[in-house]
């Protein structure tokens, strides 16, 4: 006779949980987490996420709130990875660099009943606190920051929330492997940010994928260079922790440290966009390194320059593609045998394409309006769909956005690309005029309305061109109102003060009038060739 559903042996819910649980008891002494003079093995890592998680629970936070941080790459985000979960709740990471307004916007919009944040960002909350809908604030005072809290914040310290913990074991179990386990805020094709849902069990998969893809061993020593609120960090956070690797915290960007890291600790892997590798490679302090470093990026193809230089470093690369709603990394490009003996310009030219489906997905498809495959000769463009379990849940809160983007059955990218004869595919355009720079995206709708509110605008397009240095840069086209004037420093403050200063146009041009078709249309791809 079978076993009835509640004796089933042949099923666990999916959960990252797990990974810290079985780390904790295996690589129990192991370093688990550097920073700065700080050193943490598994077990103190477990027990401090443990602690964090008894501690909301104390705090009133139930099963499903959820808890918004903002911190950077700091050992307290990465336990908030495993904590918020552990107490049965929802991560919301957000992103450091948003102005005070946006920030507003996520917290409210998720409905976080708390807010942890980082003290060197208390001016990013400071002026929109008292209106944010949390029951409590509370602060990371980290001294390498140097930066001490704002009174005017108030809330109370992250010390005193932990104190309200204790070590009485939680299990490394949930009930739901499709429950939430995060939000992430995009800004997607509007001025909105949308909060995209992941489940537990498309972070166990994903982060599983990252293991494979990216190499990682016990012996990982990996860099953080990428943001732990960009995608729960391409979902690193947790594959890191499931081999038992260590993390090596980094707070903030910076050539100089990265290569101090890079010798000093004994980085093995990292992960960035392009714009990341340029600031490596080019640093004063660059130098073939003694050992192979794996370098896992996305964001925008690498250009041949930058990986011809990370191979002269001694550097692998590994070049992957997705969005927020795919927990981050969708598609690798597998580098082939027979591409070693090609010089750097064709295989550049390979490695610069997306690839394909990772290994824990259903693969990707490249279609026509009626979800047909477009031929596989590198030329027929098609929009890129997806599905599976490394498609998000949906838009929190949004199920009219959820609908257009699931329609048909598939996840639509709004990317558009083509399909080559041996399988990888290679995107040519942005159908939603994203522009992506230095791996975040920026809305062109959104900056475009927060210079469209200047008094002095009339109409104003907003198109990407490319840049050196972040890949491409906001480029807005400015039609002043008859009898006003504005010059261009004063449109880029006045946006400044509206959004984050990533999305600030770096140039403004004026223009009699702007292309458009005979309906009315802004003809964006004349600015672009312009």
């Amino acid at each position: 006779m079978g076993a009835t559903a509640d004796e089933d042996v042949s099923f666990t819910p999916l959960t990252p949980l797990t990974f810290l649980e079985r780390s904790g008891e295996v690589f129990a002494d192991r370093t688990a987490i550097v920073y700065g003079d700080r050193r943490i093995t598994y077990r103190e890592f477990a027990g401090e996420t443990t602690r964090v998680a008894r501690a909301l629970r104390a705090g009133g936070i139930e099963q499903g709130d959820r808890v918004a941080y903002l911190l950077p790459n700091i050992p307290e985000m990465l336990v908030a990875h495993f904590a918020v979960p552990l107490a049965g709740a929802v991560l919301v990471a957000i992103n450091t660099r948003l102005a005070p307004a946006e920030i507003q916007h996520i917290v409210r919009h998720c409905g976080a009943k708390l807010l942890v944040v980082d003290s060197a960002l208390h001016p990013s909350i400071a002026p929109v606190a008292d209106d944010l809908g949390v029951r409590e604030i509370v602060t990371v005072t980290d001294p390498a920051s140097g930066a001490a809290a704002d009174p005017a914040v108030g809330g109370i310290s992250y010390a005193d929330l932990v104190a309200k913990g204790d070590d009485e074991p939680l299990p490394w179990t949930v009930a739901d492997e499709r429950a939430t386990i995060s939000i992430n805020y995009t800004s997607g094709t509007t001025g909105k940010p949308k909060g995209v849902m992941y489940h537990h069990r498309g972070a166990y998969l994903n982060a599983l994928a990252e293991v494979i893809h990216s190499r990682h061993t016990p012996e990982s020593r990996y860099l953080w260079t990428l943001p732990m609120f960009h995608c729960n960090g391409w979902c690193t956070t947790w594959a890191v922790t499931a081999v038992g690797g260590t993390h090596v915290c980094l707070r903030a960007v910076d050539g100089g440290e990265i290569w101090r890291l890079l010798d000093t600790e004994g980085i093995t892997h990292l992960n960035g966009a392009p714009t990341v590798l340029v600031t490596i490679a080019n640093h004063e302090d660059a130098h073939p390194l003694d050992r192979e470093v794996v370098v896992t990026t996305a964001g925008a193809p690498p250009s041949p320059t930058v990986i011809s230089r990370m191979a002269e470093l001694g550097t692998r690369l590994v070049h992957v593609y997705g969005l927020t709603e795919t927990y981050g990394p969708y598609t690798v490009c597998e580098y082939q045998d027979g591409w070693a003996v090609l010089d750097v310009e064709a295989r550049s030219r390979l490695l610069a394409r997306q690839g394909v489906g990772m290994v824990v997905t259903d693969g990707v498809r490249v279609v026509d309006g009626d979800l047909r495959d477009v031929p596989r000769d590198g030329v027929t463009m098609g929009e890129v769909v997806m599905r599976g379990n490394n498609v998000m849940s949906g838009y929190f809160a949004d199920p009219d956005a959820t609908a257009t983007a699931f329609h048909g059955g598939w996840f639509h990218s709004g990317d558009l690309g083509v399909w080559h004869s041996d399988g990888y595919i290679e995107l040519r355009d942005r159908a939603k005029d994203i522009i992506i720079s230095g791996g975040e995206n920026i809305s062109t709708i959104e900056v475009e309305a927060a210079i469209d509110s200047h008094p002095a605008v009339l109409e104003v397009a907003v198109v990407g061109v490319p840049d050196e240095k972040w890949g491409e840069r906001p480029k807005a086209y400015v039609v002043l109102r008859a009898g006003h004037e504005a010059a261009a420093p004063e449109l880029r403050e006045h946006v400044r003060a509206r959004i984050a200063g990533y999305k600030v146009p770096d140039r403004v041009e004026f223009v009699a009038e702007l292309p458009k078709t005979s309906t009315g249309k802004i003809q964006k791809f004349v600015l672009r060739e312009g």
